[in-house]
């Protein structure tokens, strides 16, 4: 039977965690098909490729992590694909489960889920930031607010909830390009902000389906050690309130970038 669904890794550098990853997405209970994707070619990716049987394309075009994203995106052969990112984990049950909930919706565009942290190697379950995404996204545990554009532009309006590498994207239903070449840490929220506004569903599961890691060498977390993300923060509001209040939003945002301190 012909998969309907790709695990596409994006790979950089000699990342510690990325055999973890790849053996989480090849243990699924459902199988998928997997591909890893990497501008940064090197013997040590290539070689776990080899040895889990993995296809291995090298974007030989501009690189970055939003160009990456999109090369992967486009890689793929399948309507549905999880761009997974090489430091997480993806539990047993993922794509059983998204595959449960597309075969009961009507024009999904995106599907994701909750999601633990992993930090020095300790699964943490709960903590303030994750108390108040599962918060935020309540309303998205009904189907019939799962398609409502005011509804899910209310929830991006204060932050972006959604664990960027647990998504899964519905091509049929998208735009060709979903990443815009933009922001260094907030490309995410500026893809869900694009996506909110298309007539379609986001499939959320509140069962935490993997895990993401926090760890020093992180994008995400040089940007904030820089102090490099507050402007990003900023422009993302104002997509959704006047000037000043995007001020003040970003100010109460900047606590949760205490949870991705090590």
């Amino acid at each position: 039977m012909r998969k309907e669904h790709t695990f596409i890794i994006c790979a950089y550098g000699k990342s510690q965690y990325l055999e973890a990853c790849i053996r989480s997405v090849k243990r699924q209970q459902a199988a998928s098909k997997v591909l890893l994707v990497t501008s940064t070619p090197c013997s040590y990716i290539e070689r776990l490729c080899k040895k889990y049987g993995i296809k291995y394309l090298i974007n030989h075009g501009k690189s970055g992590i939003t160009q990456d994203w999109n090369f992967a995106y486009a890689a793929v052969d399948t309507p549905i694909v999880t761009i997974a990112h090489q430091d997480d984990i993806y539990f047993r049950g993922y794509t059983k489960r998204l595959l449960q909930m597309y075969r009961n919706a009507q024009h999904p565009l995106i599907f994701f889920s909750d999601y633990y942290e992993l930090r020095n190697k300790r699964m943490v379950r709960s903590n303030l930031l994750l108390k108040i995404k599962r918060f935020m996204l309540i309303p998205l545990q009904f189907s019939c607010l799962q398609k409502c554009i005011f509804v899910r532009r209310m929830i991006l309006a204060f932050g972006s909830p959604i664990c960027c590498p647990s998504v899964a994207f519905f091509r049929d239903n998208l735009p060709e390009t979903i990443f815009s070449n933009h922001f260094r840490t907030n490309e995410d929220w500026e893809a869900w902000e694009k996506i909110s506004k298309i007539a379609g569903q986001f499939l959320y599961c509140k069962e935490p389906l993997m895990a993401h890691r926090i760890h020093k060498d992180s994008e995400t977390t040089a940007a904030i050690l820089e102090n490099g993300r507050t402007q990003e923060d900023i422009e993302m509001y104002k997509k959704f309130w006047p000037g000043w209040l995007a001020v003040i939003l970003s100010r109460y945002y900047k606590v949760s970038e205490w949870s991705n301190r090590i």
